[in-house]
């Protein structure tokens, strides 16, 4: 029909309409999942409104914490008594951990679980994020708070695949380099869980 362009990629519209067209997909799976149940947790996905193009928002976890210390990750944590879902689980830790309040958060949809190596069921919760917003980190929990455009993260040619030699087994997991932030394991797991989603 003349007069009518489809919304460009990665807008606002775009992203809305993809999930609404929710259809199943396979999603990443980590080596050496632990035998027994694995404990439930949930992190928000954000991705920010910003332009000309949206981005993605990342933490940096402080170097003394127990579970992936140091590493970069989304907003997020285990499963609380209190918690009625994964959804509010996701929201009510990235309230804790960098004070985005959920008002700020336009709920899209929840990818598949992403099961760890170190023990965990995650549920990654996507929202969009709509500036302006202030965020206050936890000193405790959170080092850093950055963004990188999400056209980099979900470009194929930056899903790396590396390799280690864990007790004597070989595993591999994705990375995607970032300027000085290296974005690996089960972030960047998730990330590719988020193309496979646009690619289905």
């Amino acid at each position: 029909m003349s007069g009518l362009k489809s919304p460009p990629r990665f807008s606002a519209d775009w992203l809305r309409h993809r999930f609404a067209d929710d259809k199943g997909f396979d999603s990443p799976v980590e080596e050496g999942i632990p035998t027994g149940p694995l404990r439930p947790a949930a992190v928000l996905v954000p991705i920010v409104l910003r332009e000309p193009e949206p981005t993605l928002l990342l933490t940096r976890r402080t170097d003394h914490l127990h579970h992936h210390p140091g590493q970069v990750s989304f907003p997020g944590g285990r499963v609380e008594a209190q918690d009625t879902s994964p959804i509010e689980t996701a929201l009510r830790e990235t309230e804790e951990e960098i004070s985005l309040a959920r008002h700020h958060v336009e709920l899209l949809g929840c990818l598949p679980q992403y099961r760890t190596g170190t023990g965990f069921d995650v549920t990654p919760v996507v929202g969009l994020v709509t500036p302006p917003f202030e965020l206050s980190p936890d000193a405790f929990e959170v080092a850093e708070v950055f963004e990188v455009p999400l056209s980099f993260l979900l470009d194929e040619a930056n899903h790396q695949l590396h390799r280690v030699e864990v007790r004597g087994k070989l595993r591999e997991y994705y990375a995607m380099p970032y300027g000085d932030y290296f974005i690996w394991g089960a972030t960047a797991g998730m990330i590719v869980s988020l193309y496979r989603f646009f690619h289905r």
